[in-house]
């Protein structure tokens, strides 16, 4: 009994040092290619032999057990003849939660007594859509919906834009330093630490590439600006 026990031991911690080989070898090849994005979770995704890793940004990537093959793009389901995309889903419940870790005063908010849900927008002041969908800001407020602003200056982090920018979070009132700049009126320059660098470099991982880049509750992407109303539909539809 005790000799079978052993091996009984012996081949469930075989298992377990088999099961793990794979993430030690994903996790080796991807810390080799100095990505600015590090590894969250890694885990076995509906293809044989294929694993799903997911950065901390919220972004998946797939790779070979062996950590040699890596491949970037959308995995699917076609089951019943309907098609359905498992990495938009895994992403925007990735990017949800990475969204919600950003401290409150990292971010500059307009928000309603009694938010309903919100919405992250990675905004830039010179972005024409950007100054419209500021101006609607009130409105989502009255429909319930909290906005989030996120520095994303489409030129850079060390453009005008980004000064601009850097001036607005380090302003001691930042809702009139936003709303000033949105209208296209100067702003007094100010310096703090502040992070806008950082929230440009989380844009980029996240996959924004313009602005504004408005991110539901639940990390679904809204590419562009969309009419407050619209935009408070689709907000308190996906929380």
């Amino acid at each position: 009994m005790r000799f079978r026990f052993h091996i009984a031991m012996l081949l469930s911690l075989g298992a377990s040092m088999a099961a793990a080989a794979p993430a030690d070898a994903i996790r080796a090849s991807l810390a080799a290619l100095n990505l600015p994005m590090q590894v969250q979770s890694i885990s076995e995704s509906p293809l044989d032999g294929i694993y799903q890793v997911q950065m901390d940004s919220g972004r998946i990537i797939y790779a070979s057990a062996d950590g040699q093959y890596l491949i970037q793009g959308a995995l699917f389901d076609v089951a019943g003849g309907k098609l359905s995309n498992l990495t938009a889903a895994a992403e925007s419940k990735a990017i949800g939660e990475a969204l919600s870790q950003i401290p409150r005063d990292e971010l500059v908010i307009f928000a309603p007594e009694e938010p309903k849900t919100h919405v992250t927008i990675f905004t830039d002041v010179d972005c024409g859509y950007c100054r419209l969908l500021h101006s609607e800001v009130d409105e989502l407020n009255a429909l319930g919906i909290e906005v989030r602003y996120a520095a994303f200056p489409r030129s850079g982090p060390t453009g005008e834009s980004a000064q601009t920018m850097q001036s607005i979070w380090c302003a001691k009132d930042q809702q009139e330093a936003m709303t000033e700049a949105k209208l296209g009126n100067s702003i007094a320059q100010a310096t703090c630490t502040n992070p806008v660098a950082k929230q440009y470099e989380l844009g980029m991982q996240m996959g924004v590439q313009g602005t504004p880049a408005i991110f539901l509750a639940n990390g679904t992407l809204v590419p562009g600006y969309k009419p407050a109303k619209v935009l408070a539909e689709e907000a308190l539809a996906n929380q």
